[in-house]
């Protein structure tokens, strides 16, 4: 197995290792140390069924379902990413950290590319350690006090996941979900600082109205996305990306209107955040 870092802020492509084989202890722990290491890890030509894909993700957590969206036919924790031919927006395609509006938001996302169109469709990511980290003492004194206002309600990423809900929503798919996390989030594992905010999801913080909360949060948007905290994936079929969703975020590039994009994604259970 290789890992061959693909930008300088986070993201690496890991080649020599068979994931519909089976893994063994220590390749398992080598990618959970890389997923660490860089946030965000890719797979080439990894054609999975979804049995082995399951397989594969639960080595590194508990698969769980998405609320919004059904499942696969005997596979209820694989939902697809899909954006058709006719469709204008895609699914998700907004800067966000995977559903942040749960009280246990999932630790990680893998995304299994099926059918994708002839170019475009690229996704960023970014590296919410770095984002912290930039900040000036003085205001990261101030967030560490702040809880943030997650909702599923946010106009903008509703409108990125209606098509979805209308033709395979889930029986929960009009339940509106909130729930309050630190804005600066230590992670569980690595004990790094992360800014745990996004634009899809945070509408303000606690004890403040979303008028008071907005110049603040704006500022935080802009600024965790800043092009040096950042990668981008170019997709092939049967590529897979694993993200850690307590300290990246990630953004699906829909600019390829006219051609159908599908994947499969499953979310891994989380913990709630400190």
């Amino acid at each position: 197995m290789k890992i061959h870092p693909i930008a300088g802020a986070l993201g690496a492509e890991i080649s020599g290792v068979d994931l519909a084989g089976g893994l063994d202890a220590a390749t398992t722990a080598a990618i959970r140390q890389a997923l660490l290491d860089h946030l965000v890890v890719f797979f080439r030509d990894q054609d999975l069924a979804p049995a082995a894909f399951r397989a594969f993700t639960a080595r590194f957590g508990t698969p769980i379902e998405y609320p919004f969206v059904r499942g696969l036919e005997g596979f209820p924790e694989i939902i697809q990413v899909l954006k058709r031919e006719d469709e204008r927006s895609n699914f998700g395609g907004i800067w966000h950290s995977d559903t942040s509006y749960l009280d246990q938001p999932p630790m990680g996302s893998i995304l299994l590319a099926r059918e994708l169109p002839p170019y475009g469709g690229d996704t960023l990511f970014a590296n919410q350690y770095l984002a912290y980290e930039a900040l000036s003492d003085g205001l990261k004194r101030m967030l560490d006090t702040l809880r943030g206002v997650n909702t599923s309600a946010k106009a903008d990423v509703t409108r990125t996941r209606e098509d979805r809900v209308k033709d395979s929503g889930a029986a929960t798919a009009r339940q509106d979900y909130a729930a309050e996390h630190p804005v600066i989030r230590t992670h569980p594992e690595t004990g790094r600082r992360a800014l745990y905010v996004n634009v899809a999801h945070t509408a303000r913080f606690a004890g403040w109205t979303e008028e008071e909360s907005a110049p603040l949060l704006n500022f935080l948007f802009a600024h965790q996305v800043k092009p040096e905290f950042t990668c981008r994936f170019r997709w092939q079929p049967n590529s897979i990306a694993f993200w850690d969703n307590r300290a990246a975020q990630h953004n699906p590039v829909n600019d390829y209107h006219g051609f159908r994009r599908l994947m499969h994604r499953i979310t891994l259970a989380g913990d709630t955040p400190a």
